[in-house]
């Protein structure tokens, strides 16, 4: 029996497979698992394991959960596989013996939005960092001085605040500005909104501010959120840019070993070029894919 075994899945995943019952893999993740890229990538690995590993149909179940939150399921023992955006803290999971294995997914990237009025007077030319850097003193400018609502918005900058990968992200680009609007007294234009990536997007929309968000979530959401916003940054493939946002697949020490065979292969299958790089590849939203390909995608 697996410890906390009372966590309840977001959604599971039978691979087309009605006649299947028992959820045999257990992947705890955020964004991918809201954008879909979770599920295609259950249900392909179900069907891969009965047409050419001879195996029973299962299910696979998707637990919600930010980065922080999955790598606590997974040292916990409640999942078997976490989806996570944070190499710092996955080394430690490894280095901790509470990962086993740790392989590379796939890669996002973050991007900063904001209004289309931009207050901020953001360029294109700007980096991000000189970006960051003018939301913050414009946003305390609008503190003592309010602008006229009728003329531009108030220069606020909303944060999930909630321990996620992006939030992490955020908070290191602004501290390599040297800010920490967070710290008491809370900056009055650092919207604390701890919420999950679509909902979060929302609020910036409905709101007029800017915020950090990822490619997968932007595109994920509907096009009346994001018409409202701008990008004015957005990360690439570049190993040094700061805007990437690799995703790593661990697999826990606490890993139900009643299932070894299931969740042995998906971690050879889902860095697979044929596997779940095939399915990173073809994964589109509104006719656009939303991930690159893990960099050492290999064949198995």
């Amino acid at each position: 029996m697996s410890k906390n075994s009372d966590l309840v899945p977001r959604a599971t995943y039978d691979g087309g497979y009605t006649d299947a019952t028992e959820i045999k893999l257990r992947i705890a993740n955020g964004g991918a698992g809201q954008s879909g890229l979770i599920g295609e990538w259950s249900n392909a690995f179900i069907r891969h394991c009965v047409d050419h590993l001879g195996m029973e149909p299962f299910k696979v179940g998707w637990y919600l959960g930010d980065t922080t939150e999955s790598l606590g399921y997974l040292a916990a023992g409640s999942v078997d596989v976490a989806v996570t955006y944070n190499e710092a803290a996955e080394r430690q999971l490894v280095d901790s013996k509470l990962a086993s294995k740790r392989v590379y997914g796939f890669r996002d990237h973050f991007m900063l939005v904001g209004p289309k009025s931009n207050p901020a007077g953001l360029n294109e030319e700007d980096d991000v960092l000189t970006m960051f850097n003018k939301i913050v003193t414009g946003g305390n400018a609008d503190v003592v001085t309010p602008p006229d609502p009728a003329k531009r918005p108030t220069i606020r900058f909303l944060s999930r605040f909630d321990k996620s990968a992006t939030n992490i992200k955020e908070s290191e680009l602004f501290i390599t500005i040297g800010q920490v609007p967070w710290a008491l007294a809370y900056s009055k234009w650092y919207h604390q909104y701890p919420r999950f990536p679509l909902q979060a997007l929302e609020a910036a929309s409905l709101l007029s501010e800017y915020t950090l968000t990822d490619r997968g979530t932007w595109l994920s959401s509907p096009s009346n959120i994001t018409s409202q916003l701008d990008i004015f940054k957005a990360g690439s493939d570049d190993p040094r840019d700061p805007l990437l946002n690799p995703a790593h697949v661990l697999l826990g020490s606490g890993a139900d070993p009643a299932h070894a065979n299931v969740w042995g292969a998906f971690m050879e299958w889902v860095v697979g070029k044929d596997g779940g790089q095939e399915v990173v590849r073809q994964f589109k939203k509104y006719d656009q894919v939303l991930y690159s390909q893990a960099p050492d995608a290999v064949d198995v």
